[in-house]
């Protein structure tokens, strides 16, 4: 039996047809994720810059202003008092968070102490992260209380302090109680980070570094740290994201508008009240994009300093 050629085009014509509405069929499984992406992603992000450019208090038609928004923030002292304070809680924030994720993660790498129950203590430091920020500030404002704190009576009673210590009534102590909080609640999702790239990196290395006699701070800096180096991007560039965004602590753990003095008035506080109890939408909308535009600069910065020139990897 014979088979023209006209005939063989058409079969490849209709299994090509074919393969084509499988494909096409399988866009539907993720046009929901896409619909639902579009509506609470991109359009709010779209939104906020055209807000921006605008005189909107969340009532009237917006009236566009141009880039007087942006005129408004680069003077703005509020905002940048309000930055200040953001970093100042992160810097503490991040060297106790990391500080104490490394020392943990040196501990329960080392071939040579060999810990069991990795995955209870993994499970335990990982617990704060769990616990709602409302709770935490909650338990915590409780503990702090200048008159009846259970942290002051036991500093009292142990001898350490003479008199009560205000942590939150005094810009200083407000700030590194914030700070320390955060450090807490974060630093188990620290440590199971940097942990599971220590799992990575082969025995072998760590194996034969002690064979040829080399230290612990030897085998940390010398094998640990540079095969680190991706999962330590990704927690200092995630830590610094969540750092200057800092809202929730702070907001709840005082007045809500920064007491005392101004001290935990962060950015994304100032930008939540200039939008909500200041109904200058279109201003907090420049906040935004200031705030984003800031971290876009600190993160190139980071990856530029953990990772340098490209004429230095070569």
């Amino acid at each position: 039996m014979e088979i023209s050629v006209n005939d063989n085009k058409d079969n490849t014509k209709v299994s090509a047809k074919k393969k084509k509405n499988i494909n096409n069929i399988g866009f539907l499984f993720i046009l929901p994720f896409l619909i639902i992406f579009i509506i609470f992603s991109i359009y709010p992000i779209l939104r906020t810059l055209y807000l921006s450019f605008t005189n909107f208090n969340g009532f009237t038609d917006p009236q566009f202003v141009g880039i007087d928004n942006y005129k408004r923030l680069l003077t703005d002292s509020i905002f940048w008092t309000a930055f200040g304070n953001t970093l100042k809680i992160w810097a503490v924030n991040i060297v106790a968070q990391l500080g104490l994720a490394f020392l943990l993660t040196i501990i329960f790498s080392d071939i040579k102490y060999k810990i069991k129950g990795l995955s209870i203590f993994r499970a335990l430091f990982y617990l704060p992260n769990l616990i709602a920020t409302t709770s935490v500030a909650f338990l915590f404002a409780q503990l702090l209380d200048w008159q009846y704190g259970t942290i002051n009576q036991m500093l009292l009673d142990m001898g350490v302090i003479s008199s009560k210590i205000n942590w939150l009534g005094q810009p200083k102590t407000a700030v590194l109680a914030v700070s320390i909080i955060g450090a807490w609640m974060w630093f188990g999702n620290s440590f199971l980070m940097l942990m599971a790239g220590v799992q990575g990196i082969s025995k072998d290395y760590y194996e034969a570094a002690y064979i040829d006699g080399a230290g612990r701070w030897k085998v940390f800096t010398c094998i640990t740290l540079p095969l680190l180096k991706p999962i330590m991007l990704y927690v200092a560039i995630t830590s610094l994201i969540g750092g200057l965004q800092i809202f929730d602590l702070p907001f709840l753990i005082t007045d809500g508008i920064g007491s005392p003095s101004g001290a935990l008035n962060t950015t994304v506080m100032y930008l939540f009240n200039t939008a909500f109890k200041y109904n200058n939408v279109g201003y907090a909308a420049a906040i935004a994009y200031g705030l984003f535009f800031i971290i876009a600069i600190f993160s190139a910065l980071t990856f530029k300093t953990m990772y340098g020139s490209k004429k230095e990897a070569k």
